[in-house]
């Protein structure tokens, strides 16, 4: 593929593929490579630069693919090695570049290395390359200290031989031991054969957790939540020693032709920590999660967007803007309620009052046109263009998120924003598997999707797909928008206007009150409909000035 002197993830519009829910090409009721292979016509048409797919690798899907048995072959549920690299070739062949997850921070308890460690015993050399520790106590019977898993419960299970390993996920999920000179070796093979095979980066997945402070100390107590925000010294998030072995990945990305690039998902507590991930000597990228956090309110996100162009503009990075992926409640949910509250790294997001899906879906169309206008990338998650909420009512029955089980059941886990996408029809599958599949879709689709997928939106210039499809067709054409600045213009409490050069503006009108554009040579695009000059509550316009 061609590169420009722009390297081309400085302002990429990128596609994230939940390869379990985005299509199914063999009918078994689980989107694949097949699947995705079928749609790149679709990903083309839509506009996007490149997709991002979650983990393809062999698992035994303890955490849906994040648990990594062999990161070297792709899961028989997903397709086959060949498959995969004739998906890269055809995604090229398309103009779309391909971005598969890679997961550092622990492997699956089934991988080669875990299995040779548990045979191996306490004291070997094979338990090294994880995190293996004696319990507290007089027999070793409590915890090595009180970590907690994020998916609920202690981040440690002891052995019959008596040590405690660590996870901070699931059980299945074992830490490794990024001290470890094997460990940083195996990685970089495994990015090398990757780029061999022809992709373009890697998201990192808990990008900030590979590193664990080595005497393992208790947690701290928390920060007030009052006054600035403060760097808390957490002994195994976000510490300094892991951007070394992010100094080593950028190198071996280096070797390769064609911009490779890496997108971390780093949960940074400040500004300031999420820049020290992207400065000139390390990754490309990093997720902007205090934008996704932000409530709906005009002067938090003003100060999202300034904080994080300042800080990250000061190592030369690009911001990368998010609105939700597999991991949060879909935003038209989180925005459909009145009291759309940001939250905080570390936090669950609870929803607060009863949905209202009109007002979320106003406020998603909004967003998605300040998000697109925004100087820098933007990633967009599958089915976000169809407008989708989160499917907030599946039957306790079918939850299959870990978090489910390791909760006691108090958080229903991340099935909500995960089912798979309709596509087209009035009853499931919604063309998310070929006709007469055998198995039905993994999850549960609601009734309420009917109509609603991208057969029936496309060409409906009023709908969310055209939306998207509009907004990022003028993105490539508008030469203001992508990488850049941005300069604040004057307007209400409540609103939102910025200016780009040359010769663009935008506006969100985040208040109660209809809000009178500013002159402009021509409206470009609104979020809705736009009467005698006015800005409605909770649309957005881009203007031509």
């Amino acid at each position: 593929m061609s590169t420009s002197a722009v390297p081309w993830w400085r302002d990429a519009v990128i596609y994230q593929v939940y390869i379990r829910s985005f299509a199914d090409g063999n009918g078994d009721g689980v989107g694949d490579i097949a699947g995705i292979r079928s749609r790149l016509p679709y990903l083309k048409w839509l506009g996007v630069d490149a997709v991002w797919i979650n983990p393809w690798y062999r698992s035994p899907m303890a955490d849906h693919g994040y648990d990594v048995a062999d990161y070297r072959e792709i899961d028989p549920l997903f397709g086959t090695l060949e498959e995969a690299e004739r998906l890269i070739e055809e995604a090229h062949a398309h103009g779309i570049r391909v971005i598969p997850d890679i997961v550092p921070n622990h492997t699956s308890d089934r991988h080669a290395w875990f299995r040779a460690a548990l045979a191996a015993g306490p004291g070997s050399p094979e338990r090294e390359r994880y995190v293996f520790r004696q319990g507290r106590g007089p027999d070793g019977a409590e915890p090595p200290n009180d970590w907690v898993s994020c998916f609920g419960g202690p981040a440690w299970t002891r052995l019959p031989d008596g040590e405690w390993y660590l996870h901070l996920f699931a059980p299945e999920q074992p830490d490794l031991n990024w001290q470890h000179p094997e460990v940083r070796a195996e990685f970089e093979s495994i990015l090398r054969f990757w780029f061999a095979r022809g992709v373009d980066g890697f998201r990192i997945d808990v990008a900030h957790g590979l590193i664990k402070h080595p005497e393992l100390p208790d947690l701290p107590p928390p920060l007030e939540e009052k006054g600035p925000r403060r760097h808390l010294d957490h002994p195994h998030w976000d510490r300094d020693e892991v951007h070394d072995i992010y100094r080593s990945w950028r190198r071996v990305a280096d070797e390769f032709p064609g911009d490779r690039s890496f997108v971390a998902e780093a949960w940074a507590d400040t500004p300031e920590r999420l820049a020290a991930y992207v400065r000139a000597d390390g990754l490309h990228t990093a997720f902007n999660f205090d934008f996704l956090m932000s409530s709906w309110d005009a002067k938090d996100l003003r100060a999202v967007i300034d904080d994080s162009l300042s800080m990250l503009g000061a190592v030369g990075a690009p911001a990368t803007w998010v609105l939700s992926n597999h991991d949060v409640v879909r935003h038209p949910s989180r925005y459909g309620r009145k009291t759309a509250r940001r939250w905080t790294v570390n936090e669950p997001y609870r929803a607060e009052g009863p949905l209202d899906l009109e007002l979320g879906t106003l406020r998603a169309r909004a967003a998605a046109l300040l998000m697109l206008a925004l100087p820098g990338g933007a990633y967009v998650y599958q089915g976000e263009e169809l407008g989708l909420p989160e499917v907030e009512d599946l039957p306790e029955s079918v939850l299959q998120d870990p978090v489910w089980e390791r909760s006691g059941h108090a958080d229903r886990g991340r099935d909500g924003c995960r089912v798979p996408i309709p596509w087209s029809g009035s009853s499931p599958p919604y063309g998310f598997s070929p006709d007469g599949a055998r198995g039905e879709p993994w999850l549960p689709q609601p009734a309420a999707w009917a109509g609603r997928g991208m057969a029936e939106q496309r060409g409906d210039e009023h709908s969310m797909l055209e939306l998207y499809r509009a907004a990022l067709r003028l993105r490539r054409e508008h030469p203001a928008l992508g990488d850049g600045d941005l300069t604040w213009l004057d307007a209400p409490a409540g609103v939102l206007v910025f200016g780009r050069e040359p010769g663009f503006v935008c506006a969100v009108n985040l208040s109660a009150e209809g809000y009178r554009l500013p002159a402009h040579t021509s409206l470009l695009l609104a979020s809705g409909p736009v009467e005698d000059g006015v800005l409605a509550p909770d649309h957005a316009a881009w203007l031509a000035v």
